[in-house]
């Protein structure tokens, strides 16, 4: 029994190491997190909302049909004071009790907006909000492709970095056999050797902060694409090119999601502004009923005239005018107050534009910055290398100390994190080029 169940927790342990791992491309992953994440679910579910609510505005402008009933027991029957002379009893007062115990109605009821201004700028601002949570959806969107696109490049910039201390930690082990050798021949001082241990040890210490590191921001990227988190996860190098960029074209900020969600929400502000002028023209209604009433000593219901309850219907239609004449200032305030919305989503929009332009020089600026600092680490690079190879094999031959040695690594390595965030700045820079541009969904294409 025992070892069925070892071989069981063995099967499962087995099962989830050889978990298998996802590669994934820039655009799958922009692809999963608009199908996963719950902010564009979210978007998706407010576009199919904004029918619902125009429905319910349309509904104000049909007919409102309901039914209703009642029953009423009277155990006190209220008395009308009333002149005799009416029943030719003249200078006598009569005491009557209109009504009876019991009464029971039932019927159907109708009302029509024939002329309701708040009504008609409703269904005149149904369309710009469908429109307006379109947008929404759009924005929403964008902002998901943007953090995914520069969580990717970070993750990607943290496993360049790991690499790179893989390589470093590789190379530093051969010097360290390349001492060892020498010191168990006597041509190497132990203090030589004990460094070079310090210094591998100290690689090994970088190495699993920055592991950590990319475990963190893979971690973070899986979040902002809404996959599970123990999903394993692989960035081809493909993923990490430098391409040039169209800089001299000026971007029509008049186009982006930002701008033409605050145009869409000014243009619903004037609705609602002409809503609460509505209150200044009068209402007409049309309202029609048909009913059944019973009435006796007895409950109604069930009755017949040979037990003293009888039933009979009554109808009407009529038409309902309001005519509002003074609101004590109430609508000329809400006016006012609508009016200052509007002016503040005038100034948005400047101030929104005004932004949107800074975004792209900067991102021009930054373009231009990365390239310069690219071309030189990546030249830097290799003459680190070179240095490097140089000085391995001066040491070889005595021609350099372990000092002039393990600067040369150093440079090398810091050479290597440069040119990697130089790629990173780059391409954080080029996805706010392109948003700045209003073209991020260009990303699910390449």
């Amino acid at each position: 029994m025992k070892k069925t169940i070892l071989l069981i927790i063995l099967s499962f342990a087995l099962g989830a190491n050889a978990q298998e791992v996802k590669s994934l491309t820039l655009k799958e992953a922009i692809n999963y997190a608009l199908e996963n994440k719950a902010d564009a679910k979210k978007a998706k579910l407010k576009v199919e909302n904004s029918e619902y609510q125009i429905q319910e505005v349309r509904s104000r402008a049909l007919p409102q049909i309901s039914a209703n009933g009642n029953l009423t027991y009277n155990p006190v029957i209220q008395t009308t004071v009333i002149d005799g002379a009416g029943f030719g009893q003249p200078g006598t007062t009569i005491q009557a009790a209109f009504g009876q115990p019991w009464i029971s109605t039932a019927g159907v009821s109708l009302t029509q907006a024939i002329f309701d201004q708040t009504v008609f700028t409703g269904l005149k601002a149904a369309k710009s909000t469908r429109e307006f949570y379109q947008i929404n959806e759009q924005l929403t969107e964008e902002q998901v492709i943007e953090r995914v696109a520069n969580n990717y490049y970070q993750v990607y910039v943290q496993r360049q970095k790991l690499t790179v201390i893989d390589s470093t930690f590789k190379t530093t082990n051969k010097v360290k056999d390349i001492i060892k050798g020498q010191f168990d021949n006597g041509l190497a001082k132990k203090i030589d050797l004990d460094r070079i241990l310090v210094k591998i040890s100290n690689i090994s210490t970088q190495r699993q902060q920055v592991l950590n590191a990319v475990q963190i921001q893979e971690n973070a990227l899986k979040f902002y694409m809404g996959m599970p988190i123990e999903t394993q996860i692989e960035i081809p190098q493909t993923a990490f090119e430098v391409g040039p960029q169209a800089l001299s074209e000026v971007p029509n900020t008049s186009n982006r999601s930002e701008f033409l969600l605050l145009k869409k929400q000014e243009q619903l502000l004037t609705y609602q502004k002409k809503a609460i002028e509505a209150g200044y023209y009068p209402t007409l209604s049309l309202s029609a009923g048909y009913n059944y009433i019973g009435q006796g000593p007895k409950m109604p219901i069930g009755g017949k005239p040979a037990d003293g309850v009888y039933w009979s219907d009554f109808s009407s239609i009529g038409l309902n005018l309001k005519v509002p004449i003074f609101t004590g200032f109430g609508t000329r305030a809400k006016v006012r107050q609508a009016d200052i919305d509007l002016r503040s989503i005038k100034e948005d929009l400047v101030d929104t534009k005004l932004s949107l332009d800074l975004a792209f020089a900067n991102a021009k600026t930054q373009i231009d910055n990365s390239l310069t600092t690219i071309t030189s680490q990546k030249e830097n690079a290799q003459l680190a290398k070179e240095v490097l190879d140089n000085t391995r094999n001066n040491y070889v031959q005595g021609l350099a100390s372990l000092t002039d040695l393990l600067d040369a690594e150093n440079s090398l390595t810091e050479a290597q994190n440069n040119y990697t965030s130089a790629i990173l700045d780059y391409k954080l820079a080029e996805i706010q080029l392109i948003k700045s541009k209003g073209e991020l969904k260009t990303l699910i294409n390449n």
